[in-house]
């Protein structure tokens, strides 16, 4: 059975709010620049004042130090002022930011502190800055949200308006420190905002957009990793396949890698704030073996795609900075993520090349850079378009996208959860991340609804209703009390009748006076659901219209089970094809 569509229903819910929301994302767009430029600066004053022992801001490597063998020891002192930054500051600032920022969403209703927008990125500074071999993304998504958050809470907006502005901000800083606002907005799809509505789309896309105009008025503008491979041929097919199925490998690797140091962390006799400095350990040995290993790394990444190490060089770099980065972020330190993974998928892609057909060399880093992230993240499309920001590599499109498939396709039936969620799951947080249109949202009411309904008279006596409607043969929990004129009064149950000793009132003198709750055929059972929610109700009269409120029948919480069910047989049942000639 069809049903008309309500002459008043959208494709998308309509919100007065949607305007305000995209003017705040403006100038939220604009903090998350400030927020970026103030994070890679703390990095870049922490890593002069390690390492060279001067007090300046200028753009230098860790790997140019002159420190020798008491380079081990620089990590160990910047872990140990962030662990007691932890300790006695806020314990949000441990981690790589991304799944801190999902649980403040789903779980904290985006409830985020000043503390957090504070220490996260002085943390993040201090520990990369120290030679922590980690990214600026995850601080920098972290600190954007807590800003967003924080103007969200002084504005006293509900919780899905601070979801919205906290994305924005994360979002915003993203593109502020890599320069890839299309792969920010996906981000935030894949990872962040849990739906895809107007009301959290296009204030991020606002921010995201904001925030890359704005770049480069205060960092450096064009592309992280320019690069321009030949268009791949139809071998590429085959060797896109194996890099994303080699890709997820790496990528559920890694990850398995790192909670099981996790867990072996937890497991040690001294309290938490310590367990960064002994990260730290193994990031000043592993330096002190492979000084390249230390920092952020994105001059290591442009050498991989661009062809300048050779093999046996990058597989000894990429082991160092494979092992530095999981034994330091298992200790529960500060740091990101995507750096050191597209490090590691630029070194996979660079051991491949010489065995992959169907592209230039200089295809491989890039498309296994982007199928290890697009495993490790769970977002396929955000790692696709990511790769294609960050290089501008219009011809890597196709093989990004399909390797990138692939390679997510594989983790997620190797893995239970991503490394994103995976921390979350420890606490006790499941994340499911995958959504659609809510049946409920697509079905009207009139499709649920007892169309037969079995009323109460309005005129009829308290005595009689209690007898013939609440006697020993009920057979429902509530009846809908009309009028002669058939107008429905409400709903009827035991609760609301009194001792009826010698009353002489009638069911509808119980409801006259009292409002009435309704539900209307063409309203959403999503719509209907949170009505009765925040009545409390579990049951209600449908009528016609608000106007003569006539009754066409009755709706109650077991109805909506209806929906579930269909849900369940369009997933579960399977039809040959019609009209098939059985003979």
């Amino acid at each position: 059975m069809t049903f008309p569509a309500s002459p008043a229903a959208r494709d998308y819910a309509a919100d007065s709010r949607l305007a305000l929301l995209a003017l705040l994302a403006i100038p939220i767009g604009a903090l998350g620049v400030g927020a970026a430029w103030l994070l890679l600066t703390l990095i870049r004053f922490f890593t002069n004042l390690f390492f060279f022992q001067t007090l300046s801001v200028a753009p230098t490597s860790p790997a140019d130090h002159q420190l020798g063998l008491a380079v081990i020891l620089v990590p160990v002192v910047g872990a140990l002022i962030v662990g007691l930054m932890a300790r006695f500051g806020s314990d949000k600032i441990r981690g790589h930011g991304i799944p801190e920022a999902i649980e403040a969403i789903l779980f904290g209703k985006s409830l985020m502190s000043p503390k957090v927008a504070v220490l996260k990125p002085l943390s993040s500074g201090i520990v990369i800055g120290s030679g922590g071999p980690f990214g600026a993304e995850g601080p920098i998504i972290m600190t954007g949200g807590a800003i967003g958050s924080l103007l969200a809470q002084w504005l006293h907006l509900s919780a899905a308006e601070r979801k919205t502005l906290l994305v924005c901000g994360a979002t915003a800083g993203m593109t502020a420190v890599f320069g890839t606002p299309v792969a920010a907005v996906l981000l935030a799809v894949e990872l962040l905002l849990f739906e895809l509505r107007p009301r959290s789309l296009l204030p991020v896309a606002l921010a995201c957009a904001t925030a890359g105009f704005l770049r480069p008025l205060v960092l450096e503008a064009g592309r992280l990793f320019p690069l321009n491979t030949a268009p791949a041929g139809l071998a590429a097919l085959g060797s896109c396949v194996v890099a994303g199925l080699l890709a997820a490998l790496l990528a559920a690797g890694l990850s398995r890698a790192l909670y099981a140091v996790e867990d072996g962390f937890h497991r040690l006799p001294v309290h938490w704030m310590w367990w960064p400095a002994l990260g730290a350990v193994a990031i000043g040995i592993g330096g002190w073996l492979q000084p390249r290993a230390l920092g952020v790394g994105y001059d290591v990444i442009g050498d991989l795609l661009h062809g300048n190490l050779l093999v046996g060089a990058a597989l000894a770099l990429l082991a160092a900075k494979a092992v530095m980065w999981v034994l330091a972020l298992g200790s529960g330190t500060s740091g990101g993520v995507l750096a050191p993974v597209l490090m590691m998928g630029a070194g996979l892609g660079t051991v491949l090349a010489p065995w992959l057909p169907g592209g230039s060399p200089g295809l491989w880093p890039l498309v296994c850079m982007a199928a290890v992230l697009a495993g490790v993240l769970g977002a396929p499309l955000t790692a696709a378009v990511f790769a294609f920001g960050l290089t501008g590599d219009g011809d890597a499109l196709l093989p990004l996208l399909l390797a990138c498939a692939v390679s997510h396709g594989v983790t997620v039936l190797l893995m239970d959860r991503s490394i994103m969620t995976e921390r979350l799951s420890r606490r006790g947080r499941h994340v499911y991340r995958e959504y659609g249109v809510d049946p409920l949202e697509r079905t009207p009411v009139e499709a649920v609804m007892t169309r037969h309904v079995q009323t109460i008279a309005a005129d009829a006596p308290l005595a009689r209703v209690v007898h013939e409607w609440f006697g020993p043969a009920q057979r429902h929990r509530a009846f809908a009390v009309v009028d002669a004129a058939g107008v429905c009064l409400g709903m009827l149950d035991r609760d609301r009748l009194n001792d009826m000793g010698g009353d002489t009132r009638t069911a509808g003198d119980l409801l006259r006076g009292s409002a009435v709750q309704f539900a209307l055929p063409h309203q959403t059972c999503r719509a209907l659901s949170q009505q009765m929610a925040s009545w409390g109700l579990e049951r209600l009269p449908v009528v016609a219209d608000a106007q003569t409120r006539r009754l066409v029948g009755i709706v109650s919480r077991s109805d909506l089970v209806k929906v579930a069910q269909a849900v369940h047989e369009e997933e579960a049942v399977r039809e040959r094809v019609r009209g098939w000639n059985r003979s």
